[in-house]
């Protein structure tokens, strides 16, 4: 084998692994990014998610959706750890849980996917070049795919 080729061959084996790695953390301390609170200002639409640090297994998180001064929708929320698995458990406006599980996972990104929900069938969460925060919901809807971006910012 030449130099070229030996060389070619493990730069390609070291991407692949570098890659395989970033797609598949199953550590919840790896998401302590999203820890805090984060705040979307839409007209006289605010939106509040706040997130605790990973501690014992999970993290807690809880959303509060104000509109023209009263309160409009919240959501419980936690992340827990299972073993090799992380799960994404949303309550909205106290319902039953539902739970997503980590499908695909980088770095800066996360998505929890529940292909039996009827919507959002994926929870993505995006950490931002610029700090910001992009929570997205996306599945079926009636006209064909459904998405919804939520862009948050750290409060001032």
């Amino acid at each position: 084998m030449s130099p070229f080729r030996f060389l070619l061959t493990l730069a390609l084996t070291c991407a692949m692994a570098a890659a395989g790695a970033a797609a598949d953390f199953k550590d919840l301390k790896e998401l302590e990014w999203l820890a805090g609170d984060w705040v979307l200002v839409k007209g006289k639409r605010t939106i509040q998610e706040t997130w605790t640090k990973p501690a014992g297994g999970r993290m807690l998180g809880v959303s509060h959706t104000v509109t023209d001064g009263r309160s409009a929708e919240f959501e419980f929320i936690r992340i827990e750890q299972r073993g090799d698995d992380l799960f994404y458990i949303a309550q909205p406006n106290g319902r039953p849980p539902t739970e997503f599980k980590l499908v695909k996972s980088s770095a800066n990104e996360v998505t929890f996917e529940n292909l039996q929900h009827d919507f959002p069938q994926q929870v993505i969460y995006t950490r931002n070049a610029d700090g910001s925060l992009t929570a997205r919901i996306q599945g079926p809807g009636k006209n064909g795919p459904r998405s919804i971006a939520f862009e948050y910012k750290r409060p001032q």
